[in-house]
């Protein structure tokens, strides 16, 4: 039995794991704005240094340099000089919701729907080969993992699941699946997890945490991928619900707009607006 995938380090380990395809500076931008945007790069953090990030990732170094110049752009890093200087997070929770709602209008609902078709069968499998693979000890783990949750704010329960659904993924035993759930969760977490904004989004992640921690208990793998698999199903509808009415907010706005141009123009010269 393999150790438990810690979420600290496992996530951490997949933000600075190769990029497939590398060599593209929006690869490594993406990546590195997930991480801060998800918290797993902390406010105040330093990063590597260029050339140290881009051996990590396998890309060039100016490909890194391209990246941390657009992230220091985007305010969620500074650059010191000098013998304590660096890379350092600068993002302390200002401004996510935009970056979130950003990125979310960005993507296709054809893009959205195929993200939780892929990571069902990830995380489905794995937490069906889990209710036949994890021992007593496992379990426990598990249960002390809930126990200590916070489920009180948007960030602190997408970290939650991302160590709950990293720790089921270690208990398939399958290589493969936990690196493929790592790298899922380093490139979408951030995403797929946006209804954990909504209150009553949260009580239902717990509850079904707890349901699916019930099935590896009673060794049933069919009732454990179930689970698993309407909560990511549930998670997409509801970002397709948001994205949606983002797009409504959006057009509304242009609309808005154009109307105050438009009145503005045709009032006469001195006329209060």
């Amino acid at each position: 039995m393999p150790q438990s995938i810690r979420a600290g380090s496992g996530t951490r380990a997949a933000i600075f794991a190769p990029l497939d395809g590398a060599g593209r500076a929006e690869l490594v931008l993406q990546r590195l704005t997930d991480a801060i945007v998800l918290g797993v790069l902390h406010d105040g953090e330093r990063l590597p240094s260029e050339a140290e990030l881009a051996r990590q990732l396998g890309v060039a170094t100016v490909t890194a340099r391209e990246a941390l110049q657009i992230l220091r752009r985007n305010k969620l890093v500074h650059t010191k000089r000098g013998r304590d200087g660096g890379s350092f997070v600068t993002f302390a929770g200002r401004g996510a919701t935009d970056l979130q709602d950003e990125r979310l209008v960005a993507w296709s609902r054809v893009q959205v729907r195929d993200l939780g078709v892929h990571y069902s069968a990830i995380a489905g499998l794995a937490a069906e080969l889990a209710a036949d693979r994890a021992s007593a000890a496992d379990i426990e783990n598990l249960e002390r993992i809930l126990d200590r949750a916070d489920a009180g704010t948007a960030d602190a329960a997408r970290r939650g699941q991302g160590t709950f659904r990293l720790e089921v993924a270690a208990l398939s035993q399958s290589p493969r699946l936990v690196r493929e759930e790592l790298r899922l969760q380093a490139e979408f977490g951030s995403l797929l997890w946006l209804s954990l904004r909504d209150g009553s989004r949260r009580e239902r992640c717990s509850a079904v945490q707890r349901e699916t921690v019930a099935a590896l208990v009673a060794e049933d793998g069919a009732s454990a991928r179930q689970l698993t698999v309407t909560q990511i199903t549930e998670s997409i509808e509801w970002l397709i619900e948001a994205k949606s009415l983002l797009e409504q907010k959006g057009r509304s706005t242009m609309t808005d707009s154009t109307a105050t141009v438009n009145t503005t123009a045709v009032l006469p010269s001195g006329t209060p607006a």
